[in-house]
């Protein structure tokens, strides 16, 4: 017999619980934090009494996908493909972030980058082990993730790894570094993880859960990257130029890869899903006032793209950086 998860200690705070936490979009956009407030100490109280009290693996045991998506079809083949893609670009983050800890000038933010490659190590091994949950054998695991991914690793994450390894790795660049992360790399992939928890919230509520704890974990670390930029800015205004070329490079490359691609195979999937299962749906809105069932594969894509743009523009007003929107 399953317990349910217990609620989160008073002191707990609000964006490190799940149940109280904005939503990302909201969260990444108005809140304020900085390495100083999220530091080794904060991390070691808030997130495992808070964001992962209800299991280390994302979810309650209790909480499971349907039937529908874990039987061969269109939205296992969805889900599948998207969890074996995040589960790479996160362990590729994982071992990115590895050179910001190494580069941090102060304890805070080595402190802060340390609790962030954790994070970003434990949202791979979640998005790995749904897989398990969705029918994929253990023995297989590895091979099935690579071939799964192999297309989109090598079009998608393999160019923004290489952008990441040249600031960071070669020319040993904190800032740079930095402003990739925040900018280039999550602040373009989290609002698909938005997306992603509100359009599985009925079809497999486990994965949502798992989206939900990813996402508050997000939220921070966008929140703290941007500060940190912000307060490099503020003491030295000469490198604004800099950074601005930057960002333009990683637009650029961004424009050439075929993330669209990527997103209407994986929408037209789940499209076929809702054609065959949408009265498991009943009127649940993926946002309000628009049924999940009545959207579309196009509105899905086009949604989490303006979602995307309208973050990076609030992100960049914030660290000063407006000019690059």
């Amino acid at each position: 017999m399953t317990t349910p998860p217990t609620a989160a200690p008073a002191n707990i705070p609000a964006e490190a619980d799940p149940d109280k936490a904005p939503s990302l979009l909201d969260g990444a956009q108005s809140l304020e934090l900085t390495p100083a407030v999220c530091n080794l100490r904060y991390w070691l109280h808030a997130v495992p009494h808070g964001t992962l009290r209800s299991g280390v693996l994302g979810h309650a045991a209790n909480v499971r996908p349907l039937d529908v998506v874990r039987e061969p079809g269109p939205l296992n083949s969805a889900l599948t493909r998207e969890l074996a893609y995040r589960s790479v670009a996160e362990e590729k983050a994982t071992r990115a972030i590895g050179h910001l800890t190494a580069l941090a000038p102060d304890n805070d933010c080595m402190e802060f980058y340390a609790t962030q490659l954790i994070d970003e190590a434990r949202h791979a091994m979640v998005f790995r082990s749904h897989l398990l949950e969705l029918g994929v054998q253990h023995h297989e695991l590895t091979d099935t993730v690579a071939r799964l991914a192999a297309t989109d690793r090598e079009q998608i994450l393999v160019p923004l790894e290489n952008l990441g390894l040249r600031v960071l790795r070669d020319e040993r660049d904190f800032i740079g570094g930095v402003l990739v992360l925040t900018v280039l790399v999550e602040g373009v992939l989290a609002p698909a993880a938005e997306l992603s928890e509100r359009k599985w919230r009925i079809f497999d509520p486990a994965a949502a859960d798992i989206e939900r704890g990813a996402a508050v974990d997000e939220i921070r670390h966008l929140t703290v990257g941007s500060a940190i930029v912000r307060d490099h800015l503020r003491a030295n205004p000469g490198d604004k130029e800099r950074l601005l070329e930057l960002i333009r490079e990683g637009y650029a490359l961004w424009a050439k890869l075929p993330t669209t691609e990527q997103l209407t195979r994986r929408e037209d999937l789940f499209q076929q899903g809702i054609e065959r299962h949408g009265d498991l749906l009943g009127d649940y809105e993926i946002w309000p006032g628009r049924r999940l069932s009545d959207t579309t594969a196009r509105e899905r894509i086009e949604t989490g793209q303006d979602w995307a743009a309208r973050l990076q523009r609030t992100r960049l007003a914030y660290m000063g950086l407006e000019e690059a929107i």
